[in-house]
């Protein structure tokens, strides 16, 4: 057997700690998640067998058309992510790879965290409410609105919901709906005064949108980059900043009017 030398001595022990590490990376844990796009539902239409939008004390218009909230699916706080995972996530552009705190912000079991999605999408319905009644001028004593998304967790179907009861109300203003007949597909958080916030996971749920039919994407303004960066094919961006201008962009897009792009 030749003798081995030193240089073949020395550098067989420096590169057991780099083997070592790099067999760490790849079996290791990560703190990342893997999502991809999720469902999409027509807030103006039936989920788990009833109304997403119910209207009382005041008769409801007949809509056309559809205004599809959309959700991303990410593996949970307790999954295990490696190295390969997050390296397949940012070579397919069906899934991305966030860290788990950017998804998971709140809690640290899977528990806690549909508990504080919970929360968070009863309060994003409350503000939806008070969003469109606020716009449309009407008081919640002479609308009641009841809002059912159950198995949905987090405020990102503010704006939706809103859309929702606008045209379920009073459509484009005129006697049309506000959807023209369209599919149309959105995210973004609502204020109770109608100001529209962003969420994340923007380039998912455009892909989740075009799957399921929609032609038109609402986009909060300052995720516009984003929603770019991978839009598919026959899916128009139109950026929002408050429910009033998502309603103006609609009426104006049905008419044949000026509409705001990305």
């Amino acid at each position: 057997m030749p003798a081995v030398s030193p240089r073949a001595r020395i550098l067989a022990i420096c590169s057991a700690p780099v083997l070592a590490l790099l067999a760490v990376a790849v079996f290791a844990p990560l703190p990342f998640s893997v999502a991809e796009p999720g469902s999409t539902v027509n807030v103006l239409g039936s989920h788990q067998g009833g109304p997403v939008i119910s209207i009382s004390k005041a008769k409801p218009r007949k809509t056309t058309g559809q205004l599809r909230m959309t959700t991303i699916v990410a593996t949970g706080p307790d999954a295990t992510v490696r190295l390969k995972d997050v390296i397949g996530g940012w070579f397919d552009t069906d899934r991305a790879v966030m860290p788990r705190d950017s998804v998971y912000p709140v809690g640290n079991t899977t528990k806690e965290i549909e508990a504080h999605n919970v929360k968070e999408m009863r309060e994003s319905q409350n503000s939806a409410t008070s969003a469109a009644l606020g716009y449309l001028h009407r008081s919640p004593r002479e609308v009641g609105v009841k809002l059912s998304l159950a198995d949905v967790g987090g405020p990102s179907a503010g704006l939706l919901f809103s859309l929702g009861i606008v045209d379920k109300l009073d459509g484009d203003g005129r006697g049309g709906d506000l959807t023209g007949g369209r599919t149309i597909a959105g995210t973004g958080t609502i204020t109770a005064d109608g100001k529209v916030g962003a969420v994340g996971g923007v380039p998912l749920k455009t892909q989740a949108a075009r799957r399921d039919g929609a032609t038109v994407f609402l986009v909060p303004k300052e995720e516009c980059s984003d929603a770019k960066a991978e839009l598919p094919k026959g899916l128009r961006l139109i950026p929002v900043t408050t429910l009033k201008g998502a309603v103006k962009a609609l009426v104006a897009l049905k008419s044949g009017g000026t509409v705001p792009h990305c």
